[in-house]
C-alpha cells in the first residue's frame, strides 16, 4: 500500500475511504479487559478507552462489516458486556454484520468480546474458551503475625471486610465469593448460548471454564471456521477497503516521542502501581503461554 493510502486508511470515517469502494472496517480489540488505564497505550481493553474507535469503525458510510481482531486473555466482566453491547448496539443501528477474529488468544472476556461478532473465526492455533470466572488474591494474616504487626480495622457493616488477606479466611466468605462467581458464570453462559445458539455442540463441556485451539474450537461451535481476517475478509468482500481502526494513542506517542526520563532515582508511588500492573498484565497473558 502506497504512504498516502496507508495515512488516508487511518483517518475517521468518510477521510479514511477511497472512491466509490465499499469499506469494512477492522477495530483491534487487544489486551487484558480492565476498567484502569493500562501501563503502556493501549494495554488494555475497557469502554471508555474503545469508544471512540468503535464509533469510527460504524462511521462510513460505505460501509459493510465490520471486523473485529481480537487478542486477550480476558479481564473484568463488566467491561467485557460494555464493550460487547456498544459493538452491538451500533451493529444493530447501521445494520451490518460483525465478523470477529480470534489472533493468539481470546480466552474469557477475550472470548466474551468475540462472541459480539455474528460470526467467529480463529487461526488453527489460537487459544479459545476459558467460559469462566476466576478469583484471586493471598492471605497475609500469618505473615503479619510473624512480624508483629498489628492491624486495626474499623467498619461499620459486618460485611465490609470481606475476603481481607489481612484477616483469616472465613468460610462463609468464601461461600459468598462462590455465590457471586456462580452468578458471573451464569451471565457468562447466557451470552455465548444467546450469541452462539444451536451452533455450541456437547453445551454441557463448554462452560468448564477449559480452553481449546481454534480447530477444536470449530468442532465445539466456538467459531465458525478458520481463517485470518485479511483472508476470510477478503474473499468475502473483494472489492472493499479494509481500513484499520485503533484506539487513540498519547500525544506523544504518535509524534514517536517517549515521555520524560523522571529526573529524580526515587521511585513514585505511582511508578510502582504501575509496574504492579504490568506484572499482572504479564501474568494474564502468561497463563495462555503468551
Amino acid at each position: 500500500m502506497r504512504l498516502p493510502d496507508r495515512l488516508a486508511s487511518r483517518l475517521p470515517g468518510r477521510l479514511g475511504e477511497r472512491g466509490d469502494r465499499p469499506v469494512v472496517s477492522m477495530l483491534r480489540l487487544h489486551g487484558v479487559i480492565t476498567a484502569t488505564t493500562g501501563p503502556v497505550p493501549r494495554s488494555v481493553i475497557n469502554a471508555q478507552a474503545l469508544e471512540k474507535a468503535i464509533e469510527r469503525a460504524f462511521a462510513p458510510e460505505r460501509l459493510v462489516a465490520v471486523a473485529l481482531l481480537v487478542n486477550s486473555p480476558g479481564g473484568a466482566p463488566t467491561q467485557s458486556a460494555l464493550v460487547a453491547d456498544r459493538i452491538r448496539g451500533l451493529a444493530a443501528e447501521k445494520g451490518v454484520p460483525v465478523l470477529a477474529f480470534c489472533e493468539d488468544v481470546a480466552a474469557s472476556g477475550g472470548y466474551w468480546l468475540a462472541c459480539a461478532g455474528d460470526e467467529i473465526y480463529a487461526h488453527p492455533t489460537s487459544i479459545v474458551g476459558s467460559i469462566g470466572v476466576i478469583s484471586h488474591g493471598f492471605g497475609l494474616d500469618g505473615l503479619i503475625e510473624r512480624f508483629g504487626v498489628q492491624r486495626r480495622l474499623y467498619t461499620a457493616g459486618e460485611s465490609k471486610s470481606r475476603l481481607d488477606p489481612f484477616l483469616p479466611e472465613k468460610q462463609e466468605d468464601v461461600e459468598w465469593l462462590r455465590d457471586l462467581q456462580d452468578q458471573l458464570h451464569t451471565m457468562f453462559k447466557d451470552w455465548v448460548v444467546a450469541r452462539r445458539g444451536d451452533r455450541l455442540r456437547e453445551k454441557d463441556g463448554l462452560f468448564t471454564g477449559e480452553i481449546w485451539t481454534g480447530a477444536k474450537a470449530v468442532e465445539l461451535g466456538l467459531v465458525d471456521g478458520l481463517g485470518t481476517a485479511r483472508a476470510v475478509l477478503g474473499e468475502r468482500f473483494p472489492d472493499a477497503d479494509l481500513v484499520p481502526v485503533e484506539g487513540r494513542k498519547p500525544l506523544l506517542a504518535r509524534l514517536g516521542l517517549a515521555p520524560p526520563a523522571a529526573a529524580t532515582s526515587v521511585i513514585s508511588t505511582d511508578a510502582l502501581l504501575g509496574l504492579a500492573q504490568a506484572a499482572e498484565i504479564r501474568a494474564a497473558w502468561a497463563r495462555y503461554g503468551l
